[in-house]
């Protein structure tokens, strides 16, 4: 990936045995942090801090990971590796880093005793870099799937994507963590990956949700707690913090067109956004191109997962 967001790193630590693992964007001194949450299920930490009405201005640093709720172990390890370089929230007697976390579950692929702990977290700090590229079966993408409305048995597996725009001086980087109960559709609107059907193909989620409520749901039926897509915003746009805020409202359009359905009672969807100062640039503007590259960041996911546990993935089936 060509693209680098100065003083903005990505890194990532994975278990290849037990399916889990954490991703962390790394950001430079002032870099200011917003967020919107509107899936049904979150698992969150300092999200509210984000909030414009609150009094810190500044973000060092995102984690996304798996592991459920015991998944927010790994910032810990974030904290601990900002602490150690000076960095974070000037309280007077301490700098206090400030690390907004989200989690995504993926408990049920893989080892369920298998989850990111504050270890994984410096571990994945220590892996990070301006190489934003690496997608598929990494960091918190590892053990996550997509399509669950019939369960596991019948799901295909979810990853981590990233892309990303450069044009006018201004930069943006996306990165997707989709573990949705939802299908990916491309851009034509075509399922990429959901719920399989024994014979082939896909069932549609929204023709088992009318099913299930003309009383024709097929077993299984969709777990809660269980999904959720994660997303990352970076720009190096000058903005305040309610307008990045309102760039991580933005990138839920993006997730609306990738996932349907998005945003359920199941799903914890979440996305961060940070702006690193650098060059002017119109909130709509950046909020616009946010959207477009979480979309193609959620089908990046797809197309580079590799089958695990016996799911298969995008490049199984197509």
């Amino acid at each position: 990936m060509s693209v680098v967001i100065e003083g903005v790193k990505v890194g990532h630590a994975e278990d290849t045995v037990g399916l889990t693992g954490c991703t962390v964007v790394l950001l430079p001194p002032g870099s200011r942090g917003g967020v919107e949450v509107r899936g049904g299920a979150p698992g969150t930490r300092e999200c509210d801090l984000l909030d414009p009405v609150n009094m810190v201005e500044e973000v060092h640093a995102f984690l996304l990971s798996g592991g459920s709720a015991f998944g927010l172990a790994a910032s810990l390890g974030v904290v601990r590796f900002l602490e150690e370089r000076g960095i974070g929230f000037d309280a007077g007697v301490a700098r206090v880093p400030i690390v907004p976390a989200g989690v995504l579950f993926d408990l049920g692929v893989g080892d369920a005793g298998a989850r990111p702990d504050e270890e994984m977290g410096y571990r994945a700090c220590l892996e990070a870099s301006q190489d934003y590229g690496r997608q598929g079966n990494v960091g918190a993408g590892m053990g996550a799937t997509v399509g669950k409305m019939l369960g596991y048995a019948y799901c295909t597996k979810g990853g981590l994507g990233t892309a990303f725009f450069q044009g006018g001086g201004v930069k943006v980087l996306a990165l997707a963590v989709v573990n949705a109960l939802g299908e990916v559709v491309d851009e034509k609107g075509e399922v990429m990956a959901g719920v399989r059907q024994p014979e082939g193909g896909f069932a549609s989620s929204e023709d088992l949700l009318r099913s299930a409520l003309a009383g024709g749901g097929e077993g299984g039926g969709p777990q809660p707690l269980t999904n959720t897509t994660l997303g990352v915003i970076v720009s190096n746009a000058m903005l305040s913090k309610t307008d990045v805020n309102w760039v991580a409202q933005r990138g839920h359009h993006g997730l609306a067109r990738a996932i349907r359905p998005s945003h359920t009672k199941l799903d914890g969807d979440l996305v961060f956004a940070a702006a690193t100062g650098e060059v002017a640039a119109s909130p709509d503007l950046v909020g616009a191109l946010g959207a477009m590259l979480l979309a193609e960041a959620v089908r990046n996911a797809v197309r580079h997962a590799e089958g695990v546990a016996g799911i298969p993935a995008y490049r199984d089936l197509a």
